[in-house]
């Protein structure tokens, strides 16, 4: 089923690459973003031109045919996400723009605590400034580590965490988990042993980046019970970008208002002008991407047929080929001599340890994601940049860096005693971070093996001088 969706969807990876020889492009890097079905854009299209939408502050009829598309969205995330009746939508940017939007309302003070995970993106991170400007303490949960490996936290180390800053009674403490991380591939712990109904007992209100773990995961908010969610849905499905989305508690939703003075267009209903009077209708910024919100309901929609069960079971057996066999692969001795020698690429991520084996099995543990980094003969890694550039002339779009994780990518590269010499003011070296290779929806085992055929030249010392040479006379270096 996913191989017909492959084929019908994703016919543009199968077209020659401009100015290379290459016959397909490999596309592996679905964390960065999910590549759109076309259907879904032929079919927002049709759309577009059969209809008039206008502004939805309006009575109009073009106004009130944007607005029913909005309700129809926002009903769509509610059902996705098997949201109860106490949750709403309030649709934002981007997963980040709904980060900051809890940010900048939370009423953090003196005595409270920002709790979050050294293995966080850093649009969490970045709500630890809204913290600090409100005197509220601010907490890293250790990640890696010989109590918790691949750059994830332990669990035990996270609810002794978590009880030492107990919010008093009558205080309010915020704790953001990372459903999976972008960088380690690592799920934050669920079932019977879940974080956050732990954090949940202790009193702490929960905010769940479920950026990563939204494209490849089912998320129920009736098993799940977080305070808000937010995900970015060209991280689902592609297409569109600018679009994003806080799942939240409507009571929750109604202290965050209050703790946000900040009004707009669309989101107040009476100002006085000249004077300090409003009436406050909404949370957002502005005014909603009307013309966009009827494409969420129709990726929710195809993420939702019976495709969807067999994506866990197909990224499952493509992490765990890739993994082994990339592993494998040996650096060839000089000119042609054959004899193995050290290896080639090393995974620095978690490793799926559960095989899956039917259609709706999950793994609670891994994503579909591989941080590495690719090694020279005598153990020093490649430089990022020639890894990129090697990849990209095979015709192969895959990640390098910190991906916005410098937490994460610390853990993994065991550098967070390095993390206390970081300056105000300070750039971040251009080759520190790792590899990543990440499959979604539209992989299947051609990836894969074009990825390992890649992998394979790299370890061939005459192919090697090759892609080093073009890097070299590309980038100037030379």
């Amino acid at each position: 089923m996913i191989d017909t969706l492959r084929r019908s969807d994703y016919t543009r990876l199968s077209r020659t690459l401009p100015n290379l020889s290459k016959e397909t492009e490999t596309y592996v890097d679905y964390m960065g973003g999910s590549l759109y079905p076309e259907s879904l854009i032929r079919a927002h299209t049709k759309y577009l031109t059969s209809n008039v939408l206008g502004n939805t502050h309006s009575i109009s009829a073009s106004s009130q045919r944007s607005l029913k598309q909005v309700e129809e969205a926002r009903m769509a995330v509610l059902k996705f996400f098997d949201a109860p009746q106490s949750y709403t939508v309030v649709f934002t940017p981007n997963a980040s723009g709904a980060l900051k939007l809890v940010g900048e309302a939370y009423q953090f003070s003196r005595g409270d605590s920002f709790i979050l995970c050294e293995d966080s993106h850093n649009s969490v991170n970045g709500i630890r400034e809204f913290a600090r400007r409100g005197e509220a303490s601010v907490v890293y949960i250790p990640a890696g580590g010989q109590a918790s490996q691949e750059g994830a936290f332990n669990l035990n180390e996270a609810k002794e965490a978590l009880l030492i800053n107990k919010p008093p009674q009558g205080t309010s403490s915020l704790f953001a988990p990372t459903g999976l991380s972008n960088i380690t591939n690592a799920k934050c712990p669920g079932g019977d042993n879940s974080i956050v109904t732990f954090a949940r007992s202790l009193g702490y209100h929960t905010l769940l980046d479920a950026a990563a773990l939204a494209p490849t995961s089912r998320i129920s908010l009736a098993q799940i019970p977080v305070d808000a969610l937010v995900v970015s849905f060209y991280k689902m499905f592609g297409f569109p970008t600018g679009i994003g989305a806080l799942v939240i508690r409507k009571g929750f939703l109604r202290m965050l208002k209050s703790g946000r003075p900040w009004f707009s267009g669309g989101t107040v209903d009476v100002v006085q002008v000249p004077g300090k009077v409003y009436t406050m209708k909404g949370v957002g910024d502005g005014t909603i991407n009307y013309l966009l919100l009827p494409a969420i309901t129709s990726g929710l929609q195809l993420l939702s047929t019976d495709d969807l069960p067999y994506l866990p079971l197909r990224l499952n057996c493509l992490l765990h080929h890739l993994i082994t066999e990339i592993s494998q692969i040996r650096h060839h001795g000089q000119d042609g001599d054959m004899k193995e020698g050290s290896r080639v690429c090393r995974v620095l991520s978690r490793k799926p340890k559960k095989t899956l084996k039917s259609p709706g099995e999950t793994d609670d543990e891994t994503g579909a994601i591989i941080a590495c980094v690719f090694l020279s003969e005598a153990g020093e890694p490649f430089p990022l940049s020639f890894i990129a550039h090697s990849a990209a002339q095979e015709g192969i779009s895959l990640r390098t860096g910190c991906m916005c994780n410098p937490g994460g990518a610390a853990a993994l590269l065991g550098i967070q005693g390095s993390m206390k010499d970081v300056e105000e003011g300070g750039l971040m070296r251009e080759e520190l971070g790792v590899v990543r290779i990440s499959l979604g929806l539209g992989s299947d085992w051609s990836d894969v093996w074009r990825v390992l055929q890649w992998a394979r030249k790299l370890s061939d010392a005459r192919e090697r001088r090759e892609m080093w040479r073009r890097w070299l006379e590309t980038d100037n270096r030379g």
